[in-house]
C-alpha cells in the first residue's frame, strides 16, 4: 500500500535568501548559482503562509526542490492580512513581469487573480493549487481526491476510537473542506457504524482566521474532547497546529493533513500523538509543474489532479504505532484497493 507521496521532496536548497517587503507582501528571493536571479519559480503563498507546517510549506518544499534540481532562481512570497483580490492580481503580476515562469497560486482563493493574470501575460505559465474553474491554455489547475485519502484517514480513526467518538475539524465552512470532512465520516461509518462523528468549523470565511489561527483549533479541540473524542482530524492548515496541541495536551489522538505533520519540526514536541496525516501531495504538483516549463518545455496544462491511483494523495505511516498495527494496516490496504478498483465511491459532500 502506498502512503506516501510519488515525489519525495527532502533536504533544504543552498541557494541564499533575501527577505524584503513589498506592496505584494513579504517575500524571500533565491538563486542558484549560473542561473539569472529574475528567471525560475514563482509562488504565491495562501493564508497562514510559510510555517503552517501543512499545506503552504508542502507547497514550499516542491519550490525549493525544484529550485535545486533545475539549477534555477525563485521567489516565494507571503500573503498580507485581509487582502484583497487586487493584491493577488498584483503579486502574481509582480512575479510574471519579473520574468518567474511558472507562477504559482498556493490555494483556491487566487482563482480570480491567476484568471486574470494568465489573461494578460499568454506566454508565462500560471498553476493554481485546489481550483479547477480558469480553464486557460496557460493555467495548469492542479487538483486532488482529498475524499480519498479522508476516507483512509476514517478508516484508522474508527479502529484507533476507545470511547466510540472521534473529531473533524475543518478551518473554513467551503466545498473544498466539505470533500475532507465527507470522505473521513464515510470511512467512519464504513468500519465502524457505532462511531459518532463530531464534526465543525472554525469560521465561514478565510479571512476570519480558519486557516491561519492555532488558537482556534485548540479551542474547537477542546471542546470535542471534552464531549469524547479521542482521535481528531483536522483540515485547517495553520490552525491544524492547535489541534495538535490539544490532542497531545490531552493524550489523545490527532490525525496531521497535507504534509506529513509527523516528521514536521515544529510539531516535534506532540508527534507521538499525531496517528497519521492525509497526505496531499502539494509538493509534488510544484515541482512536476515547474519541471514541465523549465526541463521539458512543454507545460502542464489544464486539470492536473491527484488520486490513490497516482499517489497524488495518500495517508502517512511514520508513527511506529500506526505503521506496525497490523489489523489497522489490513483494514487500509483493503480500503484503498476498493477505491482504486472502483468497488467503493468516496462521497465529496
Amino acid at each position: 500500500m502506498r502512503r506516501v507521496s510519488r515525489i519525495a521532496v527532502a533536504g533544504v536548497a543552498t541557494a541564499a535568501l533575501a527577505v524584503t517587503v513589498s506592496a505584494c507582501g513579504s517575500s524571500s528571493s533565491s538563486s542558484s548559482s549560473g542561473s539569472n536571479e529574475s528567471k525560475g519559480i514563482g509562488l504565491a503563498y495562501d493564508v497562514g503562509g510559510k510555517g503552517d507546517q501543512s499545506f503552504n510549506d508542502a507547497a514550499y518544499a516542491g519550490f525549493q526542490q525544484a529550485q535545486k534540481d533545475f539549477n534555477v532562481g525563485g521567489r516565494d512570497i507571503e500573503p498580507q492580512d485581509n487582502e484583497s483580490d487586487a493584491d493577488k492580481v498584483q503579486r502574481l503580476e509582480t512575479l510574471a513581469k519579473s520574468g518567474y515562469n511558472p507562477v504559482i497560486g498556493v490555494g483556491y482563493a487566487y482563482a480570480p487573480a491567476v484568471k486574470e493574470a494568465a489573461a494578460k501575460f499568454p506566454n508565462t505559465t500560471f498553476g493554481i493549487i485546489d481550483d479547477n474553474t480558469i480553464n486557460k491554455k496557460n493555467v495548469a489547475d492542479m487538483v486532488f481526491h482529498e475524499e480519498q485519502s479522508s476516507y483512509l484517514a476514517g478508516v484508522a480513526a474508527a479502529l484507533t476510537t476507545k470511547t466510540n467518538t472521534v473529531g473533524f475539524i475543518g478551518g473554513v465552512d467551503v466545498p473544498l473542506i466539505h470533500k475532507f470532512e465527507a470522505g473521513y465520516e464515510q470511512g467512519v461509518k464504513d468500519t465502524k457504524p457505532s462511531v459518532k462523528v463530531k464534526a465543525q468549523y472554525l469560521t465561514q470565511t478565510a479571512a476570519e482566521g480558519g486557516f491561519s489561527s492555532p488558537d482556534k483549533g485548540e479551542t474547537a479541540a477542546e471542546g470535542q474532547i471534552a464531549d469524547g473524542a479521542d482521535v481528531i482530524y483536522a483540515a485547517a492548515g495553520l490552525s491544524g497546529q492547535g489541534v495538535i496541541k490539544a490532542a497531545a495536551a490531552h493524550k489523545v489522538w490527532a490525525i496531521g493533513v497535507d504534509s506529513d505533520q509527523y516528521k514536521q519540526a515544529a510539531l516535534a514536541p506532540y508527534k507521538n500523538y499525531i496517528l497519521t496525516s492525509a497526505l496531499k501531495n502539494v509538493q509534488g504538483a510544484v515541482y512536476d509543474l515547474s519541471k514541465s516549463v523549465i526541463k521539458d518545455k512543454k507545460p502542464l496544462s489544464g486539470e492536473v489532479r491527484g488520486s490513490l491511483s497516482n499517489g497524488g494523495v495518500g495517508l502517512a505511516d511514520s508513527n511506529p504505532t500506526f505503521k506496525n498495527n497490523a489489523e489497522l494496516q489490513a483494514a487500509l490496504k483493503k480500503a484503498e484497493e476498493g477505491i482504486k478498483n472502483g468497488t467503493i465511491t468516496v462521497k465529496t459532500s
